[in-house]
């Protein structure tokens, strides 16, 4: 990835192309992260709504132990999120470059942990199960909570809810018959629907390439998703290690 490409799509000084080329990379992301590893694990890991439906349904049916686990679950999203915002205010505060590409450098090294992981613990199943789903919804948390700091909470990657809802509302407006004798008239952002339709594409893209690279080559898959993440982010870590 050249260089000054990179510094543009995470580097500290934000506009609103970077923001919006990054989180269309970042949704994709999201979306093979997600779809992959339904099929490892058997659950979805950035839908944070499905999880805390889930703790309340197991609670009404006394299943403590599955209790347990969502709520571990959303604690670990949770986690990831603190995390990043540690990770990017500690950066700010030292006035480095690499403020949002630390937490993304940390995604991709746990991206490749959980290909390293899930490689060696096929085999076994009752540590595979929670220690991906902790680890992805780890992930999750903290690419999440990175997006929504670096473009003031413009562009989110892993929930497609809002994406989806706010796409309904704009397009309900671009299909809105304005009378003549309206004071106000009801006009579409064109420019955000060129975002949240690139979001929802990016994820569905990402779903679908997560779900065929699963099933092609396994966990492997994981290797160039990882790439990708690290070549956005060495360039403004190099260039704090350069300039210190």
């Amino acid at each position: 990835m050249p260089a000054d490409y990179a510094r543009f799509l995470i580097g500290r000084q934000r506009t609103a192309a970077a923001n919006r080329q990054l989180g269309w990379v970042l949704a994709f992301v999201a979306g093979a992260l997600n779809a992959g590893g339904f099929l490892a694990v058997q659950q979805y890991t950035s839908h944070v709504t499905g999880m805390v439906s889930s703790l309340a349904d197991q609670l009404a049916l006394g299943h403590l132990a599955l209790v347990v686990d969502a709520g571990v679950a959303v604690l670990a999203f949770l986690v990831g999120a603190m995390v990043c915002a540690v990770m990017v205010n500690v950066a700010r505060r030292r006035g480095m470059s690499s403020e949002y590409a630390l937490p993304l450098m940390l995604e991709a090294v746990l991206v490749l942990v959980f290909g390293l992981v899930g490689a060696r613990l096929a085999s076994h199943e009752e540590l595979l199960l929670p220690a991906t789903v902790l680890l992805l919804c780890f992930i999750m948390g903290l690419q999440n909570a990175m997006v929504t700091k670096l473009s003031n909470a413009t562009v989110r990657t892993t929930h497609m809810t809002g994406v989806v809802t706010d796409l309904g509302i704009e397009l309900g407006k671009w299909v809105y018959w304005n009378r003549h004798a309206e004071a106000e008239p009801v006009r579409a952002d064109r420019d955000r629907l060129v975002v949240l339709g690139g979001l929802f594409a990016s994820f569905l893209g990402g779903g679908i390439a997560g779900a065929f690279g699963f099933k092609a080559v396994g966990y492997p898959f994981t290797v160039p998703v990882a790439l990708v993440l690290i070549g956005m982010a060495l360039v403004p870590a190099w260039d704090d290690w350069r300039r210190r």
